[in-house]
Parts: structure tokens; sequence; C-alpha cells
């Protein structure tokens, strides 16, 4: 490429008009050589160079293409074509309707997954865990009334926390004296 960019270059230089006096002809070009002793430069050694990859690739896809579009054309008598027969001879190919309707209900179950959580309301239930987070802001200078008393809020998680661990006591309870049931039960 870059012999070709000097080339090129070197022609544009031969055909452009001198500045000085556009109705004359291009400048000659200077030769530098002294005209004496050119018999000690030698020229570059010869080189075979082959056709290439490309060029048999090239030369391959034009049999092959005219195979590939000879065996996917109907019979003369109007049969189904070579490259099809072959096709149907594998199993993965035979089950496409069953594939199919696969495919679709798995679409379809993603779409109503979609629009189920797309249009599904945000909880507005907030349990609180931590209740001394409510008085966690600065205690010195805060004007009076800027704090609202807050142990209503607080007692009710007492109340609520306590009846939990009552419920979970009462529910061990009957669950220890089930199984002692089953233990008696077991071994008389």
């Amino acid at each position: 490429m870059q012999a070709l960019r000097t080339r090129a270059a070197c022609a544009a230089r031969h055909a452009r008009l001198t500045s000085t006096n556009t109705t004359t002809a291009p400048r000659a070009s200077r030769s530098y050589a002294s005209g004496h002793d050119s018999h000690h430069h030698h020229a570059a050694p010869e080189v075979a160079e082959g056709l290439g990859t490309a060029f048999y690739l090239f030369a391959a896809a034009i049999p092959a293409g005219y195979a590939g579009y000879s065996i996917s054309q109907p019979g003369p008598d109007g049969e189904e074509p070579i490259l099809s027969q072959w096709l149907r001879s594998f199993a993965y190919f035979n089950d496409w309707e069953l594939r199919n309707t696969l495919r679709t209900n798995i679409i379809e179950q993603a779409a109503h997954d979609k629009h189920l959580f797309m249009n599904a309301g945000k909880s507005t239930h907030v349990e609180l865990k931590t209740p001394e987070l409510l008085y966690s802001g600065s205690p010195y200078n805060v004007p009076a009334g800027h704090y609202p008393n807050l142990d209503h809020v607080t007692a009710h998680y007492h109340r609520q926390a306590a009846a939990e661990e009552e419920r979970k006591v009462k529910a061990l309870l009957a669950k220890a004296k089930a199984q002692e049931q089953e233990q008696k039960q077991e071994t008389s």
C-alpha cells in the first residue's frame, strides 16, 4: 500500500504545473546519479511469491456456492430438495411444534410475571425493629416542642414484642407436652 501511495504522490507532483508559469510544462525531475561506478549497485533479489490464501478461498467458493445452490433447489418433478430431506432426518427438526409451544408458554409466563411485578403496590407496613432510633437526634440545642413525646409508640412495640414472646413460649410448651405424650404412648 505504501508503494502505491508513493507512486501516486510522485505522479501528482509531475502532473502539477509550476506555480510561476502555468503555461509551461511540468518541471523535469533531477537525477542524483553521478553516472560512473553504477555497476556497484545491485538490484534486489527476485522473490517467488505465491497466490495467497485469499485466492484459493475465492477459487473454492465458486464451486462450493454452486453445489450449495444446486442441493437447495427442488427436483425436476417438484420433489423436496436434497438439503431439506437431509435436515428432516435429524430428530431436532421434527418436534418444532412442541418447541414452539413451550417457548410461547415461557414468553407468556414471563410477560405475566412482569406485569405482576410492575403493577404490584408497595407494602406500606414498616416494622420498627429498633425503637431507640426514634430519639437518635442531637440532644443539645433543641428548641422546646421540637421532639414530640413518642413514649406511646415505644410502649406499643414493647407490648407487641412481649405478646410475641408469650406466643412463642406457649407454642414451645405445647410442643414439649405433645412430645411427652408421644413418649408415654410409645413406652406403654
